[in-house]
């Protein structure tokens, strides 16, 4: 198995690409276009360096203001967590009602990165969403359709991987997911995962829209539909002493796509991060 640190390199690279600011409603707020370098500064790839510019136009043709941050990493936090892809996540550790609460949530395919950036304030309601889209310099990768709910409709089945902050043996089984629209007019949608000790869980959504409300049950959330294939699953809103989940999903391909779970549990812990990799088989 590859360390967390060789699966961080799979992001290496120049990546163009852009920052859009997204409402709680799904709408673009603004867009800010953005170049990321990732290089190592050494042989042996002890050291990355991360340079980060975003441009921003005043509207007329003049230079845009270059906004630039610059780190160097030999080593990950706790809150940081690879796959050996390198797709990863990072975010809060413990739920806090003293600060700002959230996931980076951050897919890589090919030349292609897609990121979604959640946060929820001090008083646990939506803050920002970011949707990060890139693609490698030099590549002619192109981005994917907006999400809608017909590409979404069927069944899927794949594979998760879970991985725990405390470095444990990752948990890899199988998974099926089956959306289909009912005769209400709300989205149904059923997931099984596990091996002997299989789970179905069985919601409801009502559609508005480029936003699914999934409404009932005892974590409630929204999943809003987003450019590049992209979806945001945000809670209605962070409490504390209740289990939460921050979820981003990707469709790479019309019959590929990729969710990204960051779990917490009834304490405010951050227990895990499960990556689902699903093919549509009809």
């Amino acid at each position: 198995m590859k360390t967390q640190w060789e699966n961080f390199l799979q992001n290496l690279g120049e990546w163009h690409g852009s920052f859009t600011k997204i409402s709680a409603q799904g709408d673009i707020v603004e867009d800010t276009p953005s170049i990321l370098i990732l290089e190592s500064l050494d042989e042996q790839n002890k050291t990355v360096r991360l340079t980060l510019r975003r441009f921003t136009y005043s509207g007329d043709n003049s230079q845009p203001k270059v906004n630039e941050l610059v780190r160097e990493y030999q080593t990950f936090g706790k809150d940081t967590m690879f796959f050996e892809d390198g797709t990863f996540s990072q975010g809060s550790i413990q739920i806090s009602p003293i600060s700002v609460n959230g996931a980076e949530l951050s897919f890589i395919n090919q030349n292609r990165r897609l990121r979604l950036v959640e946060l929820f304030n001090q008083d646990g309601n939506f803050q920002t969403l970011t949707l990060i889209r890139e693609k490698r310099a030099g590549t002619n990768a192109l981005e994917n359709p907006i999400l809608t709910v017909d590409a979404l409709l069927g069944k899927w089945q794949g594979e998760a991987i879970t991985i725990y902050p405390d470095l444990r043996t990752p948990d890899v089984y199988p998974t099926q997911m089956e959306l289909k629209i009912e005769n209400t007019g709300r989205l149904f949608q059923q997931i099984t995962f596990g091996n002997s000790n299989q789970k179905i869980i069985t919601s409801t959504a009502r559609i508005e829209g480029s936003i699914l409300h999934f409404d009932q049950g005892s974590q409630p959330v929204k999943v809003l539909l987003l450019p590049d294939g992209a979806s945001a699953t945000l809670p209605i809103k962070v409490e504390l002493r209740k289990p939460i989940f921050f979820e981003a999903g990707w469709l790479i391909k019309p019959d590929l796509r990729q969710r990204l779970i960051r779990t917490y549990n009834e304490k405010g812990e951050w227990v895990s991060l499960t990556l689902v990799t699903e093919h549509k088989i009809n």
